[in-house]
């Protein structure tokens, strides 16, 4: 008998050069309705322009089932300065596409984002510190979405340092945080959310208005792959070891915890799986305070 898994393989082999013919940018944007002006906020602090369109599957769901609003907070513009006025222009494409808000912090984006600076120079840190405090009492955001404390690159690091120090100056708040992945995978994650396929074609398309990056390595076309093995690690590391995998074909992993009193609470015990029929405003019922 012939390895049926053998066409299998040409045939995704074929589907993604095909990927690799699909435009890039310059798709017409949907059309929504926009949030209501008291409508719930969620801050993505994005690292480099196109964190937004990976990790941002949840924001998404809470905007368009929810109506809430999505901001995202372009913390750096990337590390190549003569790159870094055509990624705003492809990062301010991008956030359209998805109906996401976008804030800057700095002409060009903040620089030196990473543990290295943070100890080396704390009056320039604390001073960039200040501004991503003043953001979030300005939005007063429900949920705040940001790397882990080990997601491997150093920027995305950095910026969980950034963030997490920026609340440290908001002693009186109290909302959710949501702690993202994508460079290197959590080791306890708490919580799975099933990502649609109209979503996930939204997301690729979006992350196709950052061409400068794409082309050099189409990683829109590998997003549905890695949603794929999310699902994979999600079903034992969330779900429970040696338990069934939700039917979900992709998903995306987070750490949910809430903020209050100067540090995020523990997690809760076990994990929790979202489907794409949950409701993705029931994780955060409580209101966030902001003083």
């Amino acid at each position: 008998m012939k390895n049926p898994y053998r066409s299998h393989i040409n045939r995704l082999l074929a589907w993604q050069a095909r990927g690799r013919a699909l435009p890039l940018g310059g798709l017409d944007r949907p059309r929504r309705r926009a949030p209501a002006k008291r409508a719930p906020c969620a801050l993505i602090f994005s690292p480099h322009p196109d964190d937004e369109c990976i990790v941002g599957g949840l924001a998404l769901r809470l905007q368009r089932e929810c109506g809430w609003r999505v901001v995202n907070v372009a913390v750096t513009q990337g590390s190549r300065k003569d790159r870094q006025a055509s990624r705003w222009a492809e990062l301010t494409e991008a956030c359209a596409y998805l109906g996401f808000e976008l804030i800057g912090t700095a002409p060009g984006g903040l620089e030196d984002i990473n543990r290295a600076s943070r100890e080396r120079d704390p009056h320039a840190w604390r001073n960039k510190v200040e501004l991503v405090a003043r953001i979030l009492r300005e939005q007063e955001p429900r949920v705040i979405f940001f790397p882990h404390d080990a997601d491997w690159n150093s920027t995305h690091i950095g910026t969980h340092l950034l963030v997490a120090d920026a609340l440290l100056l908001c002693p009186g708040c109290s909302c959710a945080v949501v702690e993202t992945e994508f460079w290197g995978a959590m080791a306890a994650p708490n919580l799975m959310v099933e990502i649609g396929a109209r979503e996930l074609a939204d997301m690729m398309a979006a992350l196709s208005f950052h061409v400068g990056e794409v082309q050099r390595n189409p990683y829109h076309l590998t997003l549905p792959a890695w949603m794929q093995d999310n699902v994979r690690r999600g079903g034992e590391i969330v779900g429970g070891q040696g338990g069934a995998a939700p039917p979900f074909n992709f998903a995306t992993l987070y750490r949910l915890r809430r903020w209050t009193g100067g540090a995020p609470a523990p997690s809760r015990e076990g994990g929790r799986i979202l489907g794409a029929e949950d409701d993705p405003a029931a994780l955060f019922t409580e209101q966030a305070v902001w003083k």
